[in-house]
């Protein structure tokens, strides 16, 4: 008995080896290095560097940090980190009950569309014009407002309501407008990635639709709703323009903090808005770490 091989020509060929690094490659990296390095490693040392020297002397100190327990500034980081808080669980809690509803919720098929469409823009609308729109709708004299009072005899700044679109409970309005849309986009492909072969075998098993979400469907989008509430912390977190605009200041928070101490007239300490600057870093720098271990963790069911 004979065994024919088969000839040269057809036999698999072996795995292709990685190529050696060169040149036109580095080429097409370096912006992305170039960019990094101008806009993210250099400004970052700059703060280090400047949190840790004297306004005046320019010698190395320790008291631009010492500064940050003052009660102002301790304030300032609580009213952030709240506000934060408070957009990243409701956005995000309220981006995920509209994805599901729209997804899984038998809505017509073209809602989904429009309003994956409605958040792609809504999540980047922020700063000055967003500012800016809610002050003419919500505003002491938006359109809204007048509505409201004229046809509905509610006054919304009257003294039973109390409401205020330049005051905290109006910024975590605003906020929630780019932040829910966020969530929307980011926990979309997850619900999508639940197979419909696990609902179909828990269904099989005798469990009802509350176990399949308690046991099954939860469970695998746990890690991808933490990681994005975790991400909405850190945009809000890290929202400057809008705030400013909106409150001219007002509200006490970490970033209209540092813009009063590196270009303010009156309170001008640039190292001390250095050493803010760095607590934001921290801050951010947590978040992001955050989001990244969940995310990887939430890619492992999703595949």
């Amino acid at each position: 008995m004979t065994v024919e091989t088969a000839p040269e020509s057809t036999r698999a060929a072996p795995p292709a080896r990685p190529g050696r690094f060169r040149g036109p490659t580095l080429v097409g990296v370096l912006p992305f290095f170039l960019f990094s390095a101008l806009f993210l490693i250099l400004p970052v040392g700059y703060l280090v560097v400047g949190s840790f020297q004297d306004a005046v002397t320019h010698q190395p100190t320790i008291k631009n940090y010492i500064d940050l327990t003052e009660p102002n500034i301790v304030l300032a980081y609580t009213t952030s980190i709240e506000i934060s808080l408070v957009t990243a669980i409701g956005g995000g809690l309220f981006g995920f009950l509209l994805a599901y509803a729209v997804i899984l919720g038998g809505l017509p098929r073209f809602l989904r569309s429009l309003l994956m469409t409605f958040s792609g823009v809504a999540s980047n609308f922020a700063g000055i014009p967003l500012a800016l729109a809610f002050t003419f709708t919500l505003g002491l004299q938006g359109l809204v407002t007048k509505l409201l009072l004229d046809g509905l005899g509610i006054d919304l700044y009257g003294k039973e309501i109390k409401f205020s679109i330049y005051q905290k409970l109006g910024l975590e309005l605003v906020y929630l407008y780019f932040q829910f849309p966020l969530m929307i986009l980011i926990v979309a492909p997850a619900i999508d990635g639940l197979k419909r072969e696990w609902r179909e075998a828990s269904e099989n098993l005798g469990a009802s639709s509350r176990q399949y979400w308690q046991h099954i469907a939860l469970p695998v989008l746990l890690p991808t709703l933490l990681g994005t509430t975790i991400l909405l912390f850190g945009n809000a977190f890290g929202a400057q323009a809008t705030a400013y605009q909106l409150t001219a200041g007002l509200v006490p928070l970490v970033t209209n903090l540092i813009t009063a101490q590196i270009s303010g007239d009156v309170f001008h300490n640039i190292n001390l808005g250095y050493a803010l600057a760095m607590g934001m870093v921290v801050i951010m720098g947590v978040s992001i770490t955050g989001y990244s271990i969940l995310q990887r963790r939430s890619e492992r069911w999703l595949r």
